[in-house]
């Protein structure tokens, strides 16, 4: 009797769990996938300015990696599953090639950390018109406007909402008369331009304008040579910088001609994310990043990270993976990212710029948060940052 009884209990909780087994097999078959590729290409290291400075090779990755674990455990609820490819193109190597070759025809949505001038080569090829393009690396007004796609999205705030952001704060100090210094690069000079519209736009007085010039060492010659370049005829409230490749900008602080704040590339910046913000959750977000990279979080790895969110936020909400849907969502009304940033994120319709928070970081500390209080709008106060749809010259169909 007693095995009776006992192969009596086994046949029933065979019985039991075969349908358990069936039910979660169904349900794993089920399960949708969202598939993102991460692209990028190796970098040469620029020669350090400063011995303190290190190179980080896998700016962005890591981020796309912290985006794709949140995606996950949503996933969990929802019966989807998010999956990253990672293609990293060697220095030499042709990244439109790989483009074709890996990504065309498999992904829709790509996560692209390329420089500004590849941007718009990828978003022109053949495969990539059914593609959906997430630029976390450049800050280019141009690709904004004249030279927007439709395909692209943009994470990293422009240089013209850094620089408005920048203005909003001098405004708010009233310190409204600036001594701008240019280096001698392109990216130098775009910046410059930004800094003059945003000085236009919120009625500041740009007293000096020089360009640095010197090709010798910086560090070397700082101490004598600053105080001269920055004697000009008219006294200014603060000295702005236009150094985005950081030649010289780091060795103007306490070395003008007259004691004045540095603002712009240097002293105090603008910046989609700094290693001192803790405000509204920035703290859990820091840790979970430096626990996984053993660094702190870098712009492009929050950008990266950011795209990969706005991809899962919008394939959650809406219960698919079907691009035009997930796309359609992302530049709706309703799309609403978490950016521990205080503000729910969402992207321009009219450009695909990421509408954001800036802050605005002293290498040591955050200063302040723009839009500072007092700048209003009629429809959202981050659009008071950077180019407002009357103003874009971008012409492109959702």
């Amino acid at each position: 009797m007693p095995s009776i009884n006992i192969g009596f209990r086994i046949i029933v909780a065979v019985l039991f769990i075969i349908p358990l087994i069936s039910v979660n097999l169904v349900y794993a078959k089920a399960k949708q996938a969202i598939n993102i590729a991460y692209l990028t290409q190796e970098q040469n290291a620029p020669p350090p300015v400063s011995n303190l400075d290190v190179f980080i090779k896998n700016k962005g990755v890591i981020g796309a990696e912290l985006g794709i674990d949140d995606d996950n455990t949503t996933g969990e609820f929802t019966g989807q599953h998010f999956n990253l490819k990672k293609i990293i193109v060697p220095l030499d190597g042709n990244f439109v090639d790989t483009f074709n070759k890996e990504l065309a025809g498999k992904f829709e949505y790509v996560v692209i950390n390329l420089p500004s001038e590849q941007v718009n080569q990828l978003a022109d090829l053949p495969a990539a018109k059914q593609m959906l393009l997430f630029d976390v690396a450049t800050s280019d007004d141009a690709l904004r406007n004249g030279q927007c796609r439709s395909n692209v999205l943009h994470l990293l705030p422009s240089r013209a909402m850094r620089a408005d952001a920048l203005a909003q704060y001098m405004m708010k100090k009233r310190w409204d008369k600036w001594f701008l210094v240019v280096g001698p690069n392109q990216e130098d000079r775009l910046f410059a331009d930004a800094i003059k519209r945003a000085a236009k736009r919120f009625g500041m007085n740009i007293v000096a304008e020089k360009t640095w010039e010197h090709t010798y060492d910086s560090r070397r010659t700082a101490q004598s040579d600053v105080a001269v370049f920055t004697q000009t005829d008219d006294d200014y409230d603060v000295l702005v910088v236009a150094d985005e490749q950081g030649q010289f900008g780091e060795y103007l602080d306490y070395r003008t001609w007259i004691p004045r704040p540095v603002i712009g590339t240097q002293g105090l910046i603008a910046t989609a994310w700094h290693r001192t913000h803790e405000q509204w959750g920035a703290v859990q977000i820091q840790n979970r990043f430096k626990e996984k990279a053993g660094r702190w979080m870098e712009e492009q790895d929050y950008a990266a990270y950011l795209a990969v969110r706005a991809i899962g936020e919008a394939a959650t909400r809406t219960g698919s993976n079907e691009i035009k849907q997930v796309k359609d969502y992302i530049l709706s009304d309703a799309f609403a990212l978490q950016g521990y940033k205080g503000n729910p994120l969402s992207f321009r319709s009219w450009d695909g710029q990421l509408r954001q928070p800036v802050l605005l970081a002293a290498p040591r500390s955050l200063v302040a948060v723009a839009p500072i209080e007092g700048f209003l709008h009629p429809k959202t106060e981050l659009d008071t940052l950077g180019y407002d749809q009357p103003e874009s010259q971008c012409k492109w169909d959702k």
